[in-house]
C-alpha cells in the first residue's frame, strides 16, 4: 500500500485489514467475527461488521455481510523498476522467423496490475469457452465501485445471494439482471438486481500450460 492509499482508512479499518491480511497469509483462509473481535480486543461484533462495511464501501475486501468466511481481500499489486515480462522476439504459426538474441523490450503489465484492488479466480466449469475462458484458466478482476454504471456485455464476478458465485456476461434492463454464459448449454439467470452482488470486472485472463 502506498501513503496516499492509507490515507484512505482510519487508523481503526487499517488495523483490521492489516490484522487480516496477517491472518489469512498464516491460515490460509478468512476468520470468523469471533476471531476478528478477539484479534482487535473488541466484545461485540458491532465494531468489526462496521470496520468491514467501509472497508468493503472503499474497495480494499468484497464481503457478504453476516457470512465471514465470504471475506477476501483486495490487496493492491504494485511494479517497482524493471518490472515486466521481456519480449524476447517473434514466433511464427506459419513459416519460421529469425530467432530472438537481446532484449529488447519487455511486455509491461502495470496498466493491468497497477489497478487498485485488483484480485483473481480461479475459473471452475465450461460456462464461458466461447468467450475464450476455460476451466482451470486464472481470471483477474478489477472491483467495480458502481454497478450502475457498469456496461451490458462485461463480463463479472457475480455474487447471486444464497446461491455462490459466477463468471457471466453482465446484463442489465430496468430492475432485472441478467447473467449470461457463453456457452450454448447454459441458460441464462435472471434476477432482480437487488439479488445480484457484483464483485468485479474482468480485466485479463492467465492460463497456465
Amino acid at each position: 500500500m502506498t501513503s496516499q492509499e492509507e490515507e484512505l482508512l482510519t487508523p481503526a479499518q487499517k488495523e483490521l485489514y492489516d490484522w487480516l491480511a496477517d491472518f489469512i497469509s498464516t491460515h490460509q483462509h478468512s476468520p470468523s467475527i469471533r476471531q476478528m473481535m478477539q484479534g482487535m480486543g473488541l466484545r461485540s461484533p458491532a465494531p468489526i461488521q462496521s470496520r468491514l462495511r467501509h472497508l468493503q464501501q472503499k474497495g480494499w475486501i468484497t464481503w457478504q455481510e453476516g457470512q465471514a468466511r465470504t471475506l477476501q481481500l483486495l490487496g493492491e499489486i504494485t511494479s517497482g523498476v524493471n518490472c515486466g515480462i521481456p519480449v524476447l522476439g517473434a514466433v511464427a504459426a506459419g513459416g519460421l522467423v529469425e530467432t530472438f538474441d537481446d532484449v529488447q523490450d519487455r511486455l509491461d503489465l502495470t496498466s493491468v496490475l497497477d489497478k487498485k484492488g485488483v484480485f483473481a479466480l480461479n475459473v471452475n466449469g465450461d460456462s464461458m469457452v466461447d468467450a475464450h475462458i476455460a476451466d482451470g484458466d486464472v481470471v483477474l478482476m478489477e472491483p467495480v465501485q458502481e454497478p450502475s454504471r457498469l456496461r451490458n456485455g462485461t463480463v463479472v464476478s457475480a455474487l447471486v445471494l444464497g446461491s455462490g458465485t459466477t463468471l457471466k456476461y453482465f446484463y442489465r434492463s430496468g430492475s432485472l439482471v441478467k447473467l449470461e454464459a457463453a456457452n450454448a448449454a447454459y441458460e441464462p439467470i435472471e434476477l432482480n438486481a437487488d439479488q445480484v452482488q457484483i464483485q468485479g470486472k474482468l480485466i485479463a485472463v492467465w492460463r497456465h500450460v
